[in-house]
């Protein structure tokens, strides 16, 4: 068993923050990362609303994170999955499928997961077409049709990047008005390969050995129409990976997320959240990295009881 003054649960952006001021406040800590070190941060093929850069790759941000954890000694165990949690007593313990932790205070930044739309075919041309991830699998559709699937800043970026690759991109949205801020809408407008079909969902995918075409609904004419494609992104919001947390104890609201107070406490003591896995309303980069920071900070009062700092 390894003891640590403080194990952080995700190695997304709000993970890595929380590293980097844990670090810099002397703790003994770990980050457990069940894939690669990043979270969905990295997949971003563009960031132009993070403070201090008018544009950088979620890749090239993420790894600027991870490369200063670890010049600041910082312990970053990817490909070790949490299979368990136990906040009972005042010695938590993580249990991972390598290793159990004991440890005085526990940063839940697990995030999220991709959602899903639910539809017939979606999962049987998962990695046959159907993809959640614009930067990662991008360049398989060079000059080929693109649906993209979603109506928030994730699908207009998404589309924006394909739209460099593919021919034609047609971006899904079931609503009249797209959720993304409007610098990217004006960029979707002005791409000569991109079209928004408005009021439009997605009933079924269908093909061969590869996704062909997906099945539309205009939800505002009542019109069901089979577009021809050869890949399909979807990017319909995420759903929170605390199933763990929950178990343990850990309030969540309806939705799944985690509740935290304004400096990211939960309702179990020395028990921390940060990032998109919270109930905070904005799912961003730069929220994230500040809850993650804030969470760093109180863990550290927690731990070491520093003169100024207060359970109240």
């Amino acid at each position: 068993m390894e003891n640590q003054e403080l194990v952080v649960v995700g190695a997304g952006v709000a993970g890595l923050a929380a590293g980097i001021y844990g670090a810099r406040s002397m703790l003994k800590l770990v980050i457990l990362e069940e894939k690669l070190a990043g979270g969905n941060t990295a997949d971003a093929p563009v960031i132009e609303n993070y403070p201090g850069f008018l544009s950088i790759s979620g890749r090239e941000l993420t790894q600027k994170m991870i490369g200063q954890c670890k010049s600041l000694g910082v312990k970053i165990n990817e490909l070790e999955k949490v299979v368990d949690i136990d906040l009972k007593d005042a010695t938590k313990i993580v249990t991972t499928d390598k290793e159990t932790y004991e440890t005085q205070a526990v940063i839940i930044a697990s995030g999220t997961h991709y959602q899903e739309l639910g539809v017939p075919g979606e999962r049987e041309f998962s990695g046959k077409g159907v993809s959640y991830c614009g930067v990662c699998d991008g360049p398989l559709f060079r000059n080929k049709r693109v649906l993209v699937v979603g109506g928030g800043n994730s699908a207009a970026i998404t589309a924006l990047y394909v739209a460099g690759l593919a021919s034609d991109v047609k971006l899904a949205h079931r609503r009249k008005n797209l959720r993304a801020e409007q610098t990217l809408v004006a960029a979707l407008e002005s791409k000569k390969n991109v079209e928004i079909l408005w009021n439009s969902e997605v009933r079924e995918f269908t093909g061969a050995e590869t996704v062909s075409k997906a099945l539309l609904f205009n939800n505002k004419t009542g019109q069901e129409t089979d577009l021809e494609i050869d890949g399909v992104f979807i990017q319909v919001g995420e759903k929170p990976k605390s199933q763990l947390a929950r178990k343990a104890g850990v309030d969540t609201d309806d939705e799944g997320f985690v509740v935290v107070d304004m400096r990211q406490r939960t309702n179990i003591l020395g028990v921390f959240a940060a990032g998109d896995i919270t109930n905070h309303p904005v799912k961003q980069v730069g929220t994230a990295v500040g809850q993650g920071i804030t969470a760093a900070i109180e863990a550290y009062g927690f731990i070491r009881q520093p003169y100024y700092y207060s359970r109240g």
